[in-house]
Formats: structure tokens, C-alpha cells, sequence
């Protein structure tokens, strides 16, 4: 039988496009009969302004839906025509629309089951449907049939096509040969540069006279999941023995338990009401910090200055820190960044093809999409980084981090199911349900212990902890190899931890009563230490920078607030009696057991405005901040004794607690030891002034 290249070739073509057009309209139509945003609620007035926004990106996302059916029907209807060449059989337009359409099928169907096993937070964060309907195909799937799968998905159409060529080969047609060859030949090199991802190759650094500095981060990090502690999981094997020669600081405070402020002060060594970052939402104004943080005094001084993070680091670009080189998100607090994200039908179907190359490039709103893990890539992303700065005689600052423990604590397998019971079938079997939509985190804020699968949700959090682990260890031995561990000093840290109602409340920033929220894993390790060092006095994550600064040589400025640890890293029995300050950020509703007449403020949807239309950035809007700030909950700790505050309507209330002998804060002896009360009043409201 004679082939007609042109006429194939254009039915090919036009069937894959009519079939991706369908394809692409119907998950429109859908999305929109079921529309949901990412992000906090906002006032329609509001929102309003930026229709043109919302149409744009529809299409945008609409455009990359059709880009990606449009390329798995080309691979249909292309093995379609080599089976019309094999069994010789006459090409027909209606055999390439239904080819067409099989192609976009089995190639979604088979991406879907894949990323169901592998990475099902990728699935759970853009599905509007109850994830329990999938647990029984979960059920079903193991590697070894993944591979089966993928194995068949793959080499079928290869197979056919190759086979069809090798026919048309032997019987000297060889413009059809040639016209199957390089069509397949591009399909597969498309698909290579969309998903080609170099492994970081091990690559001997030139050493600097001064010292580096890696930082590694994970947002939501507990102190009590991390290196030799009392926990019965035994969940961070690499990092316990890391600490062999390393200093442990066991009582480790952040200020405000939210990722902003915690941020800003531990790289200002500065207190939030000093750096005037409150909490999450701050206006494009307000990011200009008027002290000077640490990595621009590093780079001020010789020292490249990188950070690389996920969706959870969007804040270390935010900020005038002074890092060079940021490899992170956009700011998530934005609406024009949330709608560009599209509803979530429409996000779902590329999502399964992205966290590559190409949707970092072309669609990164939805590879930093929030609740999605992207642990390995970070810290892929962070070895070649490591390989660049230190091919240069500068040493460098780096600081790596990774949303890896933050709700909805979803990671990758075999970490979400690691630790879960096997018998466990609940909404929370891959992440923890009720955090993909706006109202449902608001509500949940308020909820009680009961409404919670909470002994899976923190199975799904230990295994997070877990992935931690091997994530650092995967940087540190890449350090080791590269032959810079004996010239740079590493810290390990968190912004804050996570309470599971170990006060009656849970989350991060929402109360002062626990130590779960305010209390931080940090770890320093660097040359000279020879041998594990455990401190348990009180330190502050505002410390960390004047520690560095001072390590390196440099001298620390006047206006920061922290004290270089430097002290307990010569002699682990030094005291510098250090008092440590935190306070609640914003409540999204009420907390449970908040007393009735507590200082209070509208909830979320009443506070929030876009000040600047045309940036799109969320902010506290100017009347409400003054309320807010004198609504937070605060504590001061000094050596055993931690105060609580609590603002009222009428006055105040105060709790005196003994954390050696209460450790959760149950037995207020206020009144037991009034000297000890009255003297930490007075300490926390100087620091108030």
C-alpha cells in the first residue's frame, strides 16, 4: 500500500488538535461549574478588580492543558498510523480522532496512578473530590506493577512505530520511513527536555581561607522529633549521628511562630517589633527592613549569598535580606499569584506532568503550588548550587528550606506511609484533610481534638520528619565529598514547631501556653567540634545571626537584639542567663478555651485588603493593626519559670508556670510565687515598650 505523508501528517495533526480542543474545553467547563481558588478568602469588592486577571490566567492554564493533550494525541494517532502500516489497514480521520483521544487517556490514566502512588499530595491538593474514593485503587499498586505499567505505556507505541519503520524500510518506501523516524525521534526529545534533571556530580571544591556557612531549614520542624530525643520514634537516624560532633541546643525559642516574622528575626537577630514583621501578611512598604540582615552583611564582605526553597520560602525573597542569588517562589500571599494557580480541574491535569524543568520554567505558580512536596528537587537544586559557589575562592552562604514537615504533610513514597496504620482508610490516608480550601482552615482553627484523624495526622507528620532526614542527609554527605566539610560550619533549624493539641489547641503561632509552637530544633556543627555538645539553657532563634558573625570574624551590629552563642560552642557549661520572648500570630477565628472576654478582632475575610492593585499583595489593613498587636497572647522564659499574658477587654490575665516540674503548662502557681511573677512582669513589659 502506498502512503500519503502529507495528507497523514495533516490528519494526525488536526485530529490531535481537534480531540486536545475537546479535551481542554471540558475541563474549562468543569472547573468553572466548581470553582475554587487558592488562598485565604477575600471580599469580593475586592477580588472584583481583577476579573481580566482571573480570564487570563483560565486561558494560560487552558493553553498548557491543550500544549499537553495536544502531545500525548500526536503519540496516538502516530501509533495509530504505524498500526495501519503493520496490519494494513486503510488510515482514516475517525481511526486518528479516537486514537487521538486513547493517546490523551492512557497517558493521563497512567500519570495519574503513578502520582497517586509516588506523590499522592500532588493529586490531594488540586482534587475536588474526597481522596477517599481513590484508596481503593491505591490499594492495587506497588512499584513493581507501576513499572509493568509504565513499561507498556512506553514501549508499545515505541514498538510499533520502530516495527513500522523497519517495514517501510525494507520495502523501500523510505520518505514514510524517514517522516516516522524523526516524528518519533522529536516526541521522545521533547519529552526528555521537559523532564531532564542532571544528578549533582560530585565535584572537589577549591577551599576558602574564610569559612562557609549552609543553613537547612524545614518549616514546621517540632524539637522534639530531631536528633536524641525522648520521642519512641526514632525519626532522624542520620541527623542523630551528625550530632556526634555537633552542639545540640535543646531549648531553642522563636519569637512569633509563623514562617514572617520567625524568619525576618532569626536573619536580623532582631525582635519582630524591632524588624516590624508581625506575621504573614505584610505590605510591599513594609519589606524594606530597616536593619541590616545577615546575608548582606556576609555579602558586604566577601560572601556569595544563596538561598533556594520551595513554596514555603516565598518570604526569603520577599524581604531586603541581601541574598544574591534566590532560587523560590514569587510571594504566596498574592492574589495575582493565587489566580494565576486556576481552579482546580483545570491545574490537575498539568500538575501531573509538571515538577520538571518545564513547568518550573513555563507554569511555576504550579510548582510552588502550596501542599505539594518538592523535596527531592530542592535538594537536587541545592547540590548544584553547592557545586557553583564553591567553584569560586569566595566562600559563600547558603540556606537551604524546605516545606518538607508544614501541613497538609504530604511528602513522597515511602515516607507517607511509613509510619500510618495499614487498616487506616480515613480522608487523612495521604495528607490531612480539610486544609485545601479557605474556609475549611479557618473553621479548623477553632475545631476541637475530636474533629481530627489525629493519630494519622501525626503518623503522616512523623513520616515528614523522616524525609527530613534524608534530605539532609543527602547534603551533607554531598558536602563531605565535595571536601568542604573542614571549612564550613552548618546549622540545622526550623521557623517554628506544631502544636497537636498538647495544649488544646493546634498549629503553629496560636498559642503561648505549649512548648510544642515556639520551640525550634537547632543544631550548629562545625570543624572544631570534635564531640557532641548538649546545652539546655535558654537560647533564641534571634541568636543564630550574632553566633555566625562572629564565628566568621565579623563584627555584630549594635541594633540586633540576639547574643552570639559562641560562648557555649568553647565551653557548653557557660550560662548567659539568655530570656526568651514569643507571642501569637494572627488567629483566623477563635482559639478553643479562649476566655470570653479576651481582646479580640475581626477574622480573616474582615482584615485582609490588596492595598496596591497592581502588585496584588495581601496585607493587614492599617486600622486593624494596632488591635492585633495588642490582642497577641505573649510569654517570657527565663530558666525554668515561664509567664503567659493573656490581653482582655478589661484588664489581663497572667499564668506563672514551672517547665522543669510542667512541661505543658497545666498547673498555674501564680499566686504560690508572687517574687518570681513580679519580676518576670516587669521583664516582659519592658520588653513591650
Amino acid at each position: 500500500m502506498d502512503y500519503d505523508i502529507s495528507t497523514n501528517a495533516y490528519g494526525i495533526i488536526v485530529s490531535a488538535s481537534l480531540v486536545s480542543l475537546l479535551f481542554t474545553i471540558f475541563l474549562l467547563a468543569v472547573s468553572l461549574s466548581n470553582f475554587s481558588r487558592s488562598g485565604p478568602a477575600i471580599k469580593d469588592e475586592v477580588t472584583s478588580s481583577y476579573k481580566t486577571e482571573l480570564l487570563t490566567s483560565l486561558l494560560r492554564l487552558a493553553f498548557w492543558c491543550f500544549i499537553i493533550a495536544w502531545y500525548w494525541a500526536i503519540w496516538g494517532g502516530m501509533s495509530y498510523y504505524g498500526l495501519s502500516i503493520l496490519l494494513d489497514f486503510e488510515f482514516s480521520i475517525i481511526g486518528t480522532l479516537i486514537s487521538g483521544f486513547l493517546g490523551i487517556f492512557f497517558a493521563t490514566t497512567g500519570r495519574f496512578i503513578w502520582v497517586l502512588f509516588y506523590s499522592p499530595a500532588t493529586i490531594s491538593t488540586s482534587f475536588n473530590y474526597s481522596t477517599q474514593r481513590l484508596i481503593s485503587i491505591w490499594k492495587h499498586l506497588t512499584p513493581k506493577r507501576l513499572t509493568v505499567i509504565r513499561w507498556l505505556l512506553t514501549s508499545l507505541p515505541l514498538i510499533t512505530m520502530a516495527s513500522s519503520t523497519a517495514y517501510l524500510w525494507s520495502t523501500e518506501q523510505y520518505n514514510e520511513a524517514l517522516f516516522i523516524s524523526l516524528t518519533t525521534f522529536l516526541l521522545i526529545a521533547m519529552g526528555i527536555l521537559a523532564a531532564f534533571s542532571p544528578k549533582p556530580r560530585i565535584k572537589k571544591a577549591n577551599t576558602s581561607v574564610k569559612k562557609n556557612i549552609i543553613m537547612i531549614g524545614s518549616d514546621t520542624l517540632r524539637a522534639d522529633r530531631v536528633g536524641n530525643s525522648n520521642y519512641p520514634r526514632k525519626l532522624t537516624p542520620f541527623i542523630d549521628e551528625f550530632m556526634k560532633s555537633a552542639a545540640k541546643f535543646n531549648n531553642c525559642y522563636v519569637p512569633c511562630a509563623r514562617t514572617a516574622p520567625s524568619v525576618a528575626s532569626l536573619l536580623t537577630g532582631s525582635w519582630p517589633h524591632r524588624h516590624g514583621v508581625r506575621d504573614n501578611f505584610v505590605s510591599d512598604e513594609d519589606t524594606s527592613l530597616s536593619i541590616q540582615a545577615l546575608p548582606a552583611i556576609l555579602k558586604a564582605n566577601g560572601w556569595q549569598t544563596s538561598t533556594i526553597s520551595d513554596w514555603a520560602g516565598s518570604d526569603l525573597g520577599k524581604f531586603n535580606f541581601g541574598f544574591d542569588r534566590k532560587d523560590l517562589p514569587d510571594d504566596q500571599w498574592n492574589i495575582r499569584f493565587l489566580l494565576r494557580q486556576g481552579p482546580k480541574e483545570l491545574r490537575l491535569f498539568p500538575s501531573l506532568f509538571g515538577h520538571n524543568r518545564w513547568c518550573k520554567i513555563f507554569l511555576p505558580e504550579l510548582y510552588y503550588l502550596a501542599g505539594v512536596p518538592l523535596n527531592k528537587q530542592i535538594v537536587s537544586k541545592a547540590l548544584h548550587e553547592i557545586n557553583q559557589l564553591a567553584s569560586s575562592d569566595s566562600p559563600f552562604f547558603l540556606n537551604i528550606f524546605m516545606a518538607t514537615t508544614h501541613p497538609p504533610f504530604g511528602t513522597e513514597y515511602p515516607y507517607y506511609n511509613m509510619y500510618s496504620k495499614p487498616d487506616y482508610n480515613g480522608d487523612s490516608k495521604f495528607v490531612m484533610a480539610g486544609l485545601d480550601d479557605p474556609s475549611e482552615i479557618v473553621r479548623q482553627q477553632g475545631s476541637s481534638r475530636e474533629e481530627f484523624d489525629l493519630d494519622q495526622i501525626i503518623d503522616l507528620y512523623d513520616g515528614c520528619v523522616r524525609n527530613f532526614d534524608d534530605e539532609v542527609a543527602r547534603i551533607i554527605n554531598h558536602v563531605e565529598q565535595c571536601g568542604l566539610a573542614d571549612n564550613t560550619i552548618i546549622i540545622l533549624y526550623s521557623d517554628h514547631g506544631f502544636e497537636f493539641f498538647e495544649h488544646n489547641t493546634w498549629g503553629q503561632g496560636n498559642s503561648v501556653f505549649g512548648e510544642a509552637s515556639a520551640k525550634i530544633p537547632l543544631i550548629i556543627k562545625m570543624p572544631e567540634i570534635k564531640q557532641a555538645i548538649n546545652i539546655n539553657d535558654i537560647v533564641r532563634s534571634i541568636d543564630i545571626a550574632p553566633t555566625l558573625l562572629e564565628l566568621t570574624g565579623l563584627t555584630i551590629p549594635e541594633n540586633w537584639d540576639g547574643a552570639s552563642l559562641l560562648p557555649y560552642l568553647e565551653d557548653p557549661n557557660s550560662n548567659l542567663n539568655l530570656t526568651a520572648y514569643n507571642e501569637t500570630g494572627i488567629w483566623l477565628t477563635r482559639m478553643p478555651g479562649t476566655p470570653d472576654n479576651h481582646l479580640g478582632y475581626p477574622d480573616l475575610f474582615e482584615l485582609l485588603e490588596i492595598p496596591a492593585k497592581e502588585t496584588g499583595t495581601m496585607a493587614i489593613k492599617s486600622k486593624y493593626q494596632d488591635i492585633i498587636i495588642k490582642a497577641k497572647d505573649r510569654m517570657v522564659q527565663n530558666g525554668k519559670w515561664k509567664l503567659v499574658y493573656e490581653p482582655l477587654l478589661n484588664g489581663s490575665n497572667y499564668y506563672l508556670f514551672n517547665i522543669e516540674k510542667d512541661p505543658e503548662c497545666k498547673n498555674n502557681v501564680y499566686s504560690k510565687h508572687a517574687d518570681i511573677a513580679e519580676s518576670m512582669y516587669y521583664s516582659l513589659h519592658e520588653h513591650l515598650k
